[in-house]
This record gives C-alpha cells, structure tokens and sequence, in this order.
C-alpha cells in the first residue's frame, strides 16, 4: 500500500515538474488597444463632473467645450432671477398681509378705504409666490445636476472615435412607379 502511494507521489511530482517546464514559452500578447497612454484617460469624465460641481461651466471648459458655458450660465442665472423675483413679491404680500392684520397701512392700500388687493388676494398671493419660488429652487437645481451629467456623459463621449465611417444620411428616394417621393435612411459602416 506504502509502495502505491509512494509510487503515486513521484508520478505527480514529476509530472508538476513538466507541466512547470512546459509554462517557460508561454505566448505573450502585446497590449494592442491603447498603446498611447495619453490617448485614454479613465479619470476624465469624473474629473469634468468634479470641476462642473465646484463651479457651472468649469467642466465644460475642461471638455473643451466653450461654446456651452453662456448656456450653462443663462439656464442657471434665470432659474435664481426667478427664484429671487418670486421671493421678493412673496415677502412685499407677505408684509402687506401682517400690516394689514394690524391695522396699518400697507402698499397695496388704495384710495378712500378702497384697497387695491384683499385679504383674501393677499392670502392667495403670498401661495402663490411660495409655490412658484419653491418650483424655481427645484428647476434650478435640476439644470445644476444637468449640467454636471452634460459635463461627464461628454467627457465620456469625447475619448469614442466618431468620424464618417458611422454615419446616418437620410434621403429622398424617387419611386419610379408612381412618380412619388420616398424618405428614407440609409447606415453606412466603413471599416
């Protein structure tokens, strides 16, 4: 029984032994895909998403992409003229409202105890401007969060070779038989 297993042993070893052997030519693959290490960064759309975070358009900017920043800025800067607009009116009614509670005069006092709004409007004012204040902080911090997406996705996009051999180029087609025209799209792949 010894001598069986002893004999198992050395067959094992040994055949370790050319199995190691055999492993010194192994094929070795050069890496073909990026051979420009400068030509693939893995890190550039998180650092556009980054600088798009720190301050609007920064990442834009770092895409290359200068053309996008006054959109960036217009989208943004009429969200907060909104949110600014809507606040300023909510607090005259808001004010007004409290004055009037009190018996003061208020701005929206008209002439000969004839008030220019009501209590009522007032109430209904200052809902309103709440409303669409609040609506303007959410839609301007919804085209905040766009902006960074915008900057990733195209930084993201940026490292993909696109060039005319995809293309998708519709056209008109005469139909011969009817004398009619015909739209259709035609994909090319060039390789």
């Amino acid at each position: 029984m010894i001598n069986k297993q002893l004999y198992i042993f050395f067959l094992v070893i040994g055949l370790t032994g050319f199995q190691g052997f055999s492993q010194e030519n192994v094929l070795k693959i050069k890496n073909t895909i990026f051979e420009n290490s400068s030509a693939y960064d893995a890190l550039s759309p998180s650092k556009a998403a980054f600088y798009s975070a720190i301050l609007p358009g920064l990442g834009q900017a770092y895409n290359k992409k200068y053309w996008k920043i006054p959109f960036v800025y217009a989208a943004l800067g009429s969200g907060v003229y909104i949110y600014t607009l809507n606040n300023d009116n909510y607090h005259r009614a808001r004010t007004a409202f409290k004055l009037r509670e009190n018996g003061k005069i208020d701005e929206f006092d008209g002439l000969n105890g004839n008030p220019y709004l009501s209590e009522d409007a007032l109430i209904s004012a200052q809902k309103g401007y709440k409303k669409d204040k609040d609506l303007a902080l959410l839609v301007t911090a919804g085209l905040y969060i766009l902006q960074i997406i915008e900057a990733s996705t195209n930084a993201h996009l940026i490292q993909h070779n696109v060039d005319n051999a995809l293309t998708i180029k519709p056209q008109l087609i005469k139909n011969t038989m009817n004398n009619r025209t015909i739209v259709g799209a035609q994909i090319n792949f060039k390789f």
